[in-house]
C-alpha cells in the first residue's frame, strides 16, 4: 500500500470459530504471508527509524565494522548483514562509510521477505535467511519488534492466551498458554493481577538465538524497543503504525504490528546459543561511546566559514535526535560477540 491511499485488508484466511487466531499466527499472516505488509510494503514509507533519521547512525556502525575487523585480524572475507534490512540503504551507507581497503573484502547481505529493489547495488546480497555461517557484524534494526508473538493475560481462571479477530481486532480469552511459554512467563514476565497482560517473547528468543548460532566469530547488535523484567508494562505494548501514524494494532495486513521486545530475555538466550560476551545499553550510551554527542559548533565557526557551520549544526542536529533520551536514543541496544571481546568503543565509559 502506497502512502496516501486508504487502508487495505490483505488476502487473509482462518477458519475456527469467528475465525479467531491467537496473536502470532495472526502477526505472522498480517506481516509476512501472502499479501502481507512486509511482503509489499518499505517500512521508510510508514515510520521513521534511526536508519532513515540520519547517516551518522550508518557513520557509528560503520565505526563498529572497522573495531570487529580489526579483531579479527582483517580476514580475506568480512560479512556485514542486516537482518530486516528494509530497502537495504544501511549496508550502502555503511559499505560507503569504510575504508576502500575494508570495502573491497566486505560481503554485506540483507535480509529480508520482500523482493529485492531494483536500485539497490549489485554488490550487496539478498536473502530471505541470514546466512548459515556469519563471520564479522550482525546488525537487527528494529527486527525483533516485529517477530510474531502470543499475547497472554491473566483471567480469574489462570492465564490464557488471547484469541483476536484479524478483521477487526476483538479479543477473546483462548486456551491456556503452552508448557514452555508458561515458563518463560514465570521467568521475564510474571503476570500478578487479573487483567494483566504479557507478550511471551520466546519466539523473539529462539529468533536471537538463531543469529548468535550463526555468528562463528564476530559481533551481533540488536536495536529495538524494549523493556527490562523490572519494568514491564502490565497491558503490553502492542502498537500499528501506517503513513507515519500510530493505529489500532488490527492484523488485517493494513497496516505493521509491533511489541515492544524484553531485550533481557533475549540476551539470556544468545547466551545459551554460545555468544561469549554481552552488553545491554540503550541507544544513547552506546551512540556517545561512539562519538555522536549532539553539541553545537561553536558560533565563532559561522564568521569564518559559514558553509562548515552549517553543516556541522545539521550534524549536531541529527546526533541529538539519534541520542534524545525520549525518542530514538532510549531505543535498548543489546551486543553480544563470538571469540571476541566486545569492541571498546561500544562500552559506556
Amino acid at each position: 500500500m502506497a502512502a496516501g491511499k486508504g487502508p487495505s485488508r490483505g488476502n487473509l484466511t482462518f477458519v475456527g470459530s469467528a475465525n479467531m487466531a491467537t496473536w502470532r499466527t495472526a502477526m505472522d499472516h498480517a506481516l509476512y504471508g501472502e499479501g502481507g505488509f512486509y511482503r509489499r510494503e518499505r517500512p521508510a514509507t510508514h515510520f521513521r527509524t534511526s536508519v532513515h533519521a540520519s547517516a551518522r547512525y550508518a557513520d557509528a556502525f560503520a565505526r563498529v565494522l572497522i573495531s570487529v575487523d580489526e579483531a579479527l585480524g582483517s580476514p580475506p572475507r568480512l560479512d556485514l548483514v542486516d537482518i530486516g534490512a528494509g530497502c537495504g540503504s544501511l549496508l550502502a551507507k555503511i559499505r560507503s562509510a569504510v575504508p576502500a581497503e575494508l570495502a573491497v573484502r566486505l560481503a554485506p547481505t540483507a535480509v529480508e521477505v520482500s523482493a529485492r529493489p531494483a536500485e539497490l547495488p549489485a554488490e550487496i546480497g539478498w536473502l530471505p535467511e541470514p546466512p548459515e555461517e556469519i563471520t564479522g557484524l550482525v546488525v537487527a534494526n528494529e527486527w525483533l519488534d516485529n517477530v510474531p508473538l502470543d499475547v497472554v493475560e491473566l483471567t480469574p481462571s489462570g492465564p490464557r492466551l488471547v484469541l483476536v479477530d484479524p478483521r477487526t481486532g476483538a479479543e477473546r480469552p483462548g486456551s491456556p498458554p503452552a508448557a514452555e511459554d508458561g515458563e518463560w512467563l514465570d521467568r521475564w514476565w510474571p503476570l500478578l493481577e487479573p487483567g494483566d497482560r504479557a507478550e511471551v517473547g520466546s519466539t523473539r528468543c529462539a529468533a536471537w538465538a538463531s543469529v548468535i548460532s550463526r555468528l562463528r566469530r564476530g559481533l551481533a547488535v540488536a536495536v529495538d524497543y524494549s523493556h527490562l523484567r523490572s519494568g514491564r508494562p502490565a497491558y503490553g505494548t502492542l502498537t500499528g503504525y501506517r503513513d507515519g501514524h500510530v493505529v489500532p494494532a488490527i492484523p488485517d495486513g493494513s497496516c505493521d504490528v509491533t511489541a515492544h521486545v524484553a531485550l533481557d530475555a533475549c540476551a539470556s538466550s544468545g547466551l545459551d546459543a554460545g555468544a561469549t560476551a554481552s552488553v545491554l545499553t540503550t541507544q544513547r550510551a552506546a551512540l556517545r561511546a561512539l562519538g555522536l554527542t549532539g553539541v553545537r559548533p561553536s558560533i565563532e565557526l559561522a564568521g569564518r566559514a559559514p558553509r562548515d557551520y552549517v553543516a556541522a549544526l545539521c550534524a549536531a542536529g541529527e546526533e541529538a535526535e539519534l541520542i534524545d533520551p525520549a525518542g530514538l536514543g532510549g531505543f535498548g541496544w543489546l551486543v553480544q560477540s563470538v571469540g571476541l571481546p566486545i569492541p571498546s568503543s561500544l562500552l559506556p565509559p
